[in-house]
């Protein structure tokens, strides 16, 4: 064996001491480099959202009104009232039932639609969308591009029991029974027509947002499927789904996020909550609580509730695309 191999220099019986490699030293360029990109990002993301965050947290803690200097310390109070509070309650039923189904239908009706427009065309030749699939794109992504209040405006127009389009056309289709149909009017209908018009708000979007992330999986792999006979659904299942999977994710917590909001939406179609407070949700409750019951102290309690339904929500979608494999690359 080598003095190198055992090191020990020549001659020696002291081993050799090894040379150690110079630290990084930190320059003028380095420091000012994260200062900047990465100190200045940090300060403005704790001045303007965890402390406010942070205040909102205290004032649920207790009376104060909103108009007044003065406030008292009342602890967990405003939260005993809110569980006390039916209409409250009825308000995060009605969010957790939108956070359920908006999102599973929004992202669903997305990835059909852009697996037909990307690789739902002919079976035979190379792999390629429905004929004049930019058209469809360009139209199923128009809605998202009108304000939210307009679409709610509208929405409320077409619904409109006397003079709206929908009853009009159903009645000249022969549906007499819907000539002065309440649509929001009506607590079975008022929830699920609310939410068509959300979804028909936000599916262009998120088709078009999966539309890239299919345009970046490898052609042969659809041409692989297609040859060992893989019909459309089990490509989209075992190809596209896969691989798509963080834009999935993304997609599904942010649409879960509109949907425990929703405020715009309910008030252009809903402003008192809807027959019964059917689509009342957490964030129209939380604005009447604060600027006309004139109860900041409650409604910043509503708000902390409601903050902490969305974080575990966004939580639960990454512990179930974990376990899902989220975390595992793709393999044959």
């Amino acid at each position: 064996m080598t003095a190198l191999g055992t090191g020990v220099a020549p001659g020696s019986t002291k081993p050799a001491r090894t040379r150690r490699r110079p630290g990084k030293k930190l320059t003028f360029d380095k420091v000012s480099f994260f200062l900047v990109f990465l100190g200045v990002p940090v300060v403005f993301y704790l001045a303007f959202v965890v402390s406010p965050f942070v205040q909102a947290v205290y004032y649920s803690l207790t009376d104060w009104s909103g108009f007044s200097p003065e406030m008292n310390f009342v602890g967990i109070s405003n939260y005993r009232t809110l569980l006390g509070d039916g209409t409250f309650m009825k308000s995060v039923g009605n969010s957790i039932t939108l956070v359920i189904v908006l999102p599973v239908v929004t992202i669903v009706l997305s990835l059909v639609l852009a697996s037909f427009v990307t690789v739902g065309g002919s079976s035979h030749g190379r792999i390629k969308g429905l004929r004049n699939s930019s058209f469809y794109r360009v139209i199923s992504f128009f809605p998202y591009v009108v304000p939210a209040i307009i679409i709610g405006i509208m929405w409320q127009q077409i619904y409109d029991p006397s003079a709206g389009l929908l009853n009009g056309v159903l009645t000249r289709l022969g549906f007499q029974q819907f000539s002065s149909f309440p649509w929001l009017g009506d607590e079975r209908t008022a929830m699920v027509a609310t939410m068509f018009v959300i979804v028909w708000g936000f599916v262009g979007f998120y088709m078009v947002l999966f539309v890239a992330g299919i345009k970046g999986i490898p052609a042969e792999l659809y041409e692989a499927a297609r040859i060992d006979g893989a019909g459309r659904f089990r490509t989209m299942t075992r190809i596209t789904i896969p691989m798509i999977r963080d834009n999935i994710q993304t997609a599904y917590i942010y649409m879960g996020i509109l949907s425990l909001d929703a405020f715009v939406y309910m008030v252009a179609m809903n402003p008192g909550g809807g027959p019964n407070n059917s689509t009342l949700v957490m964030a129209q409750q939380l604005f009447s609580t604060a600027f006309t019951q004139g109860k900041f102290g409650l409604a910043c309690a509503m708000g902390v509730v409601l903050a902490a339904i969305t974080l575990t929500f966004a939580g639960l979608v990454f512990v179930v695309n974990w376990l899902t494999g989220g975390h595992e690359d793709i393999t044959e």
